[in-house]
């Protein structure tokens, strides 16, 4: 097991301080959850775990990427780009026992530590393959995957690498035919870096939504907003599929809402998108 820094209990399980390959994991316990734990990579919250009940997502956005996923993933093998506690691979590989999830974690020690404290499951359902996400995703083959989540933060903030039309272009390539392409992005009231993104992926993907709680949407707080894209359709405002979704999202603490394609396209109107040639924002 990872060396926990001096002053953790020996006793306490998982709880305690490690040593990752890019700073600190610090396990805690839930205060308000007997057997939980809040993972926190370099002070930031990253994944909350509850041992042996793989369904329980007590952060929103990912009940709401899970919500999006369940409704519209063409497919059983997904590829998570960030892994943290792998929250979201546990959760597909348990209620889809024949899924493949491939987890791209740039802290290598962090993917070894999450396998030692928790019961992520093994490979091929859950594979935690250390590497830079933008990397990886450039090599992978023409079709590889058929859902791509992006759920990387510096901080709060996503690297622009993984922001840019180019990228887009290397994920859709390593999708199928009509793959679907998620993205957590989290964003400032003014929803710029959102809007930029979603004008990227317009250029690349056929369809893009997006789905947040009402508050963000209307620039009130910084917050998650959830990037959907891909070539196949996306559920028009109004059909039993944008239905599904929406019923889905108003089941948690904080309700969510789906925004179809139009919307989305009203949304972004006037948006540029980011490039690689371009200088920092």
């Amino acid at each position: 097991m990872g060396r926990k820094r001096a002053g953790s209990r020996a006793n306490a399980g998982p709880v305690g301080t490690y040593e990752i390959s890019t700073g600190t994991l610090e396990v805690e316990a839930d205060p308000f959850r007997d057997g939980a734990y809040v993972l926190n990579i370099n002070g930031v919250p990253s994944s909350h775990i509850v041992p042996g009940q793989p369904r329980e997502l007590e952060f929103e956005y990912m009940r709401w990427i899970a919500a999006a996923v369940e409704q519209l993933a063409p497919g059983r093998r997904l590829v998570h780009l960030g892994g943290g506690g792998c929250s979201l691979p546990r959760y597909f590989a348990d209620i889809w026992p024949d899924s493949h999830n491939t987890v791209v974690e740039l802290d290598s020690r962090l993917g070894e530590l999450v396998r030692e404290l928790f019961d992520i499951p093994k490979a091929p359902r859950v594979k935690i393959r250390a590497g830079e996400a933008r990397t990886v995703t450039e090599g992978f083959p023409p079709g590889r995957c058929e859902v791509i989540i992006r759920d990387v933060f510096a901080g709060n903030t996503t690297p622009r690498p993984l922001t840019t039309v180019e990228f887009f272009r290397h994920a859709h390539t390593a999708l199928t035919p009509g793959g679907l392409y998620v993205a957590n992005c989290g964003d400032h009231s003014d929803l710029q870096g959102a809007k930029a993104e979603l004008a990227g992926l317009a250029e690349v993907y056929a369809n893009v939504a997006v789905i947040a709680d009402p508050p963000m949407l209307k620039g009130r707080r910084y917050g998650n907003i959830i990037l959907l894209a891909s070539d196949g359709e996306l559920p028009a405002e109004g059909t039993a599929a944008a239905g599904g979704i929406g019923k889905l999202l108003l089941s948690g603490a904080v309700p969510a809402h789906y925004k179809d394609p139009i919307w989305t396209r009203a949304f972004y109107s006037g948006a540029s998108p980011r490039r690689d040639a371009a200088g920092p924002d």
